[in-house]
Protein backbone atom coordinates (compact mmCIF):
# COMPACT_ATOMS: atom_id res chain seq x y z
CA UNK A 1 0.00 0.00 0.00
CA UNK A 2 3.01 2.30 -0.29
CA UNK A 3 1.89 5.66 -1.68
CA UNK A 4 3.85 7.86 -4.04
CA UNK A 5 2.85 11.49 -4.25
CA UNK A 6 1.77 12.77 -7.66
CA UNK A 7 1.64 16.48 -6.82
CA UNK A 8 3.71 19.02 -8.75
CA UNK A 9 5.76 20.16 -5.77
CA UNK A 10 7.00 23.43 -7.26
CA UNK A 11 3.50 24.46 -8.30
CA UNK A 12 1.94 23.41 -4.98
CA UNK A 13 4.67 25.17 -3.03
CA UNK A 14 4.08 28.45 -4.86
CA UNK A 15 0.29 28.13 -4.52
CA UNK A 16 0.42 27.63 -0.74
CA UNK A 17 2.94 30.43 -0.19
CA UNK A 18 0.84 32.88 -2.23
CA UNK A 19 -2.30 31.76 -0.35
CA UNK A 20 -0.61 32.31 3.00
CA UNK A 21 0.70 35.72 2.01
CA UNK A 22 -2.64 36.87 0.60
CA UNK A 23 -4.55 35.67 3.67
CA UNK A 24 -2.19 37.42 6.08
CA UNK A 25 -2.24 40.66 4.12
CA UNK A 26 -6.05 40.65 3.97
CA UNK A 27 -6.20 39.93 7.70
CA UNK A 28 -3.74 42.80 8.28
CA UNK A 29 -1.41 40.73 10.46
CA UNK A 30 2.38 40.61 10.57
CA UNK A 31 2.86 36.95 9.76
CA UNK A 32 2.64 33.54 11.37
CA UNK A 33 3.48 31.56 14.48
CA UNK A 34 4.16 27.82 14.16
CA UNK A 35 4.74 25.20 16.82
CA UNK A 36 7.79 23.24 15.69
CA UNK A 37 7.94 19.69 17.03
CA UNK A 38 10.70 17.98 15.06
CA UNK A 39 8.18 16.32 12.74
CA UNK A 40 7.77 16.70 8.99
CA UNK A 41 4.39 18.47 9.12
CA UNK A 42 5.57 21.35 11.28
CA UNK A 43 8.86 21.56 9.37
CA UNK A 44 7.06 21.89 6.04
CA UNK A 45 4.49 24.32 7.43
CA UNK A 46 7.10 26.62 8.97
CA UNK A 47 9.12 26.59 5.75
CA UNK A 48 6.06 27.52 3.72
CA UNK A 49 5.32 30.39 6.12
CA UNK A 50 8.93 31.56 5.97
CA UNK A 51 8.79 31.77 2.19
CA UNK A 52 6.11 34.47 2.38
CA UNK A 53 8.72 36.94 3.61
CA UNK A 54 6.42 37.80 6.51
CA UNK A 55 7.40 37.42 10.14
CA UNK A 56 7.54 33.73 11.03
CA UNK A 57 7.94 32.80 14.68
CA UNK A 58 8.90 29.18 15.35
CA UNK A 59 8.03 28.11 18.88
CA UNK A 60 9.46 25.12 20.69
CA UNK A 61 7.18 23.95 23.52
CA UNK A 62 8.79 20.95 25.23
CA UNK A 63 6.85 19.00 27.83
CA UNK A 64 9.07 16.14 29.00
CA UNK A 65 10.13 15.94 25.36
CA UNK A 66 12.36 13.15 24.04
CA UNK A 67 15.87 14.46 23.24
CA UNK A 68 15.58 13.26 19.64
CA UNK A 69 12.46 15.39 19.11
CA UNK A 70 14.19 18.45 20.54
CA UNK A 71 17.33 17.98 18.46
CA UNK A 72 15.37 17.54 15.22
CA UNK A 73 13.29 20.64 15.92
CA UNK A 74 16.37 22.72 16.63
CA UNK A 75 18.22 21.42 13.59
CA UNK A 76 15.30 22.49 11.41
CA UNK A 77 14.90 25.90 13.07
CA UNK A 78 18.60 26.72 12.78
CA UNK A 79 18.55 25.74 9.12
CA UNK A 80 15.43 27.85 8.55
CA UNK A 81 16.94 30.92 10.24
CA UNK A 82 19.99 30.70 7.98
CA UNK A 83 17.80 30.54 4.89
CA UNK A 84 15.20 33.16 5.84
CA UNK A 85 15.98 36.41 7.74
CA UNK A 86 12.29 36.81 8.65
CA UNK A 87 12.37 33.70 10.87
CA UNK A 88 12.74 34.05 14.63
CA UNK A 89 12.45 31.48 17.37
CA UNK A 90 11.60 31.17 21.02
CA UNK A 91 11.50 28.31 23.52
CA UNK A 92 8.62 28.06 25.99
CA UNK A 93 9.34 25.18 28.36
CA UNK A 94 5.87 24.05 29.41
CA UNK A 95 7.00 21.14 31.59
CA UNK A 96 6.55 23.09 34.88
CA UNK A 97 3.11 24.31 33.75
CA UNK A 98 2.09 20.77 32.86
CA UNK A 99 3.31 19.41 36.20
CA UNK A 100 1.42 22.12 38.09
CA UNK A 101 -1.74 21.20 36.22
CA UNK A 102 -1.25 17.50 37.00
CA UNK A 103 -0.93 18.29 40.69
CA UNK A 104 -4.27 20.09 40.68
CA UNK A 105 -6.43 17.37 39.10
CA UNK A 106 -7.46 13.93 40.41
CA UNK A 107 -5.75 10.78 39.12
CA UNK A 108 -8.15 8.21 40.55
CA UNK A 109 -10.00 7.56 37.29
CA UNK A 110 -9.22 4.81 34.76
CA UNK A 111 -5.47 5.06 34.13
CA UNK A 112 -5.79 4.85 30.34
CA UNK A 113 -8.33 7.68 30.35
CA UNK A 114 -6.14 9.74 32.67
CA UNK A 115 -3.11 9.27 30.40
CA UNK A 116 -5.10 10.18 27.29
CA UNK A 117 -6.58 13.26 28.97
CA UNK A 118 -3.12 14.37 30.07
CA UNK A 119 -1.79 13.82 26.54
CA UNK A 120 -4.55 16.05 25.19
CA UNK A 121 -3.77 18.57 27.92
CA UNK A 122 -0.23 18.88 26.53
CA UNK A 123 -1.64 19.78 23.12
CA UNK A 124 -4.04 22.32 24.63
CA UNK A 125 -1.29 23.99 26.67
CA UNK A 126 0.68 24.36 23.44
CA UNK A 127 -2.31 25.86 21.63
CA UNK A 128 -2.73 28.40 24.44
CA UNK A 129 0.95 29.28 24.22
CA UNK A 130 0.85 29.77 20.45
CA UNK A 131 -2.13 32.10 20.77
CA UNK A 132 -0.30 34.07 23.46
CA UNK A 133 2.58 34.73 21.09
CA UNK A 134 0.18 35.36 18.21
CA UNK A 135 -1.61 37.97 20.29
CA UNK A 136 1.44 39.94 21.39
CA UNK A 137 3.12 39.90 17.96
CA UNK A 138 0.09 40.28 15.67
CA UNK A 139 0.46 36.83 14.08
CA UNK A 140 -1.79 34.04 12.85
CA UNK A 141 -1.46 30.51 14.26
CA UNK A 142 -0.61 28.24 11.34
CA UNK A 143 -1.87 24.67 11.70
CA UNK A 144 0.33 21.71 10.86
CA UNK A 145 -2.27 18.99 10.25
CA UNK A 146 -2.35 17.07 6.97
CA UNK A 147 -5.41 15.72 5.14
CA UNK A 148 -5.27 12.19 6.56
CA UNK A 149 -5.05 13.50 10.13
CA UNK A 150 -7.54 16.36 9.82
CA UNK A 151 -10.23 14.85 7.59
CA UNK A 152 -9.53 11.12 7.53
CA UNK A 153 -8.92 9.72 11.00
CA UNK A 154 -9.19 12.86 13.14
CA UNK A 155 -5.76 12.27 14.68
CA UNK A 156 -5.40 15.53 16.55
CA UNK A 157 -6.55 17.10 19.79
CA UNK A 158 -9.76 19.11 19.72
CA UNK A 159 -8.86 22.67 20.76
CA UNK A 160 -5.23 21.55 20.92
CA UNK A 161 -3.29 21.20 17.67
CA UNK A 162 -6.72 21.45 16.05
CA UNK A 163 -7.07 25.02 17.36
CA UNK A 164 -5.55 27.17 14.60
CA UNK A 165 -6.28 30.21 12.44
CA UNK A 166 -5.50 28.63 9.08
CA UNK A 167 -4.34 25.27 7.72
CA UNK A 168 -1.79 25.45 4.89
CA UNK A 169 -1.22 21.70 4.39
CA UNK A 170 -4.61 20.26 5.34
CA UNK A 171 -5.40 19.42 1.70
CA UNK A 172 -2.17 17.43 1.31
CA UNK A 173 -1.90 13.71 1.96
CA UNK A 174 1.02 12.61 4.13
CA UNK A 175 2.87 11.37 1.06
CA UNK A 176 2.44 14.85 -0.46
CA UNK A 177 3.88 16.44 2.68
CA UNK A 178 6.95 14.23 2.42
CA UNK A 179 7.35 15.08 -1.27
CA UNK A 180 7.09 18.79 -0.46
CA UNK A 181 9.50 18.35 2.44
CA UNK A 182 12.07 16.77 0.14
CA UNK A 183 11.64 19.65 -2.32
CA UNK A 184 12.00 22.19 0.49
CA UNK A 185 15.20 20.50 1.74
CA UNK A 186 13.83 19.65 5.17
CA UNK A 187 16.55 17.97 7.26
CA UNK A 188 16.94 14.26 6.52
CA UNK A 189 16.71 13.51 10.24
CA UNK A 190 13.10 14.71 10.09
CA UNK A 191 12.22 13.07 6.78
CA UNK A 192 13.54 9.72 8.02
CA UNK A 193 12.02 9.83 11.52
CA UNK A 194 8.92 7.80 12.39
CA UNK A 195 5.95 10.20 12.74
CA UNK A 196 4.94 10.75 16.37
CA UNK A 197 2.75 13.23 18.22
CA UNK A 198 5.10 13.18 21.23
CA UNK A 199 2.19 13.62 23.65
CA UNK A 200 2.84 10.66 25.92
CA UNK A 201 6.44 11.24 26.93
CA UNK A 202 7.64 7.97 25.38
CA UNK A 203 8.77 6.71 21.98
CA UNK A 204 5.40 5.48 20.66
CA UNK A 205 4.85 6.37 17.01
CA UNK A 206 1.66 7.50 15.28
CA UNK A 207 1.47 4.04 13.69
CA UNK A 208 1.62 2.44 17.14
CA UNK A 209 -1.38 4.50 18.21
CA UNK A 210 -3.39 4.25 15.01
CA UNK A 211 -2.71 0.61 14.18
CA UNK A 212 -1.79 1.44 10.60
CA UNK A 213 0.80 3.49 8.74
CA UNK A 214 0.00 6.76 6.98
CA UNK A 215 0.51 5.05 3.62
CA UNK A 216 -2.12 2.50 4.59
CA UNK A 217 -4.54 5.10 5.95
CA UNK A 218 -4.08 7.24 2.87
CA UNK A 219 -4.97 4.23 0.75
CA UNK A 220 -8.03 3.54 2.89
CA UNK A 221 -9.17 7.17 2.70
CA UNK A 222 -9.02 7.09 -1.10
CA UNK A 223 -10.87 3.75 -1.24
CA UNK A 224 -13.54 5.04 1.15
CA UNK A 225 -14.03 8.21 -0.89
CA UNK A 226 -14.49 6.05 -4.00
CA UNK A 227 -17.38 4.23 -2.32
CA UNK A 228 -15.67 0.98 -1.35
CA UNK A 229 -16.94 -1.12 1.59
CA UNK A 230 -15.19 -3.35 4.10
CA UNK A 231 -16.59 -6.41 2.30
CA UNK A 232 -14.61 -5.44 -0.81
CA UNK A 233 -11.34 -6.33 0.93
CA UNK A 234 -9.63 -9.18 2.72
CA UNK A 235 -6.48 -9.73 4.76
CA UNK A 236 -4.44 -6.68 5.74
CA UNK A 237 -6.43 -4.42 3.42
CA UNK A 238 -9.67 -5.24 5.27
CA UNK A 239 -7.99 -4.68 8.64
CA UNK A 240 -6.67 -1.27 7.57
CA UNK A 241 -9.94 -0.23 5.95
CA UNK A 242 -11.85 -1.15 9.12
CA UNK A 243 -9.35 0.81 11.26
CA UNK A 244 -9.83 3.84 9.02
CA UNK A 245 -13.64 3.62 9.11
CA UNK A 246 -13.69 3.19 12.89
CA UNK A 247 -11.45 6.21 13.50
CA UNK A 248 -13.27 8.30 10.91
CA UNK A 249 -16.58 7.54 12.62
CA UNK A 250 -15.62 8.07 16.26
CA UNK A 251 -13.74 11.29 15.47
CA UNK A 252 -16.46 12.97 13.43
CA UNK A 253 -17.10 15.31 16.38
CA UNK A 254 -13.73 16.91 15.58
CA UNK A 255 -14.39 17.32 11.86
CA UNK A 256 -17.90 18.77 11.84
CA UNK A 257 -19.12 22.15 13.04
CA UNK A 258 -20.02 22.45 16.71
CA UNK A 259 -23.72 21.47 17.08
CA UNK A 260 -25.86 24.47 17.94
CA UNK A 261 -29.33 24.17 19.45
CA UNK A 262 -31.45 26.40 17.20
CA UNK A 263 -34.43 28.03 18.90
CA UNK A 264 -37.37 27.96 16.50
Amino acid sequence: MAKKSTIEVEKVNLHIVNWLKSYAENAKVNGFVVGVSGGVDSAVTSTLCAQTGLSTLCVEMPIHQAPSHVSRAREHIEQLKKRFPNVTTIVADLTPVFETFKNQVPHDANIDKVNLSLANTRARLRMTTLYYFAGIHGLLVAGTGNKVEDFGVGFYTKYGDGGVDLSPIADLMKSDVYALGLYLKIPESILNAAPTDGLFGDDRSDEDQLGASYDELEWAMIEDESGKKSSDFSGREKIVFDIYKKLNTINQHKMIEIPVCIIL
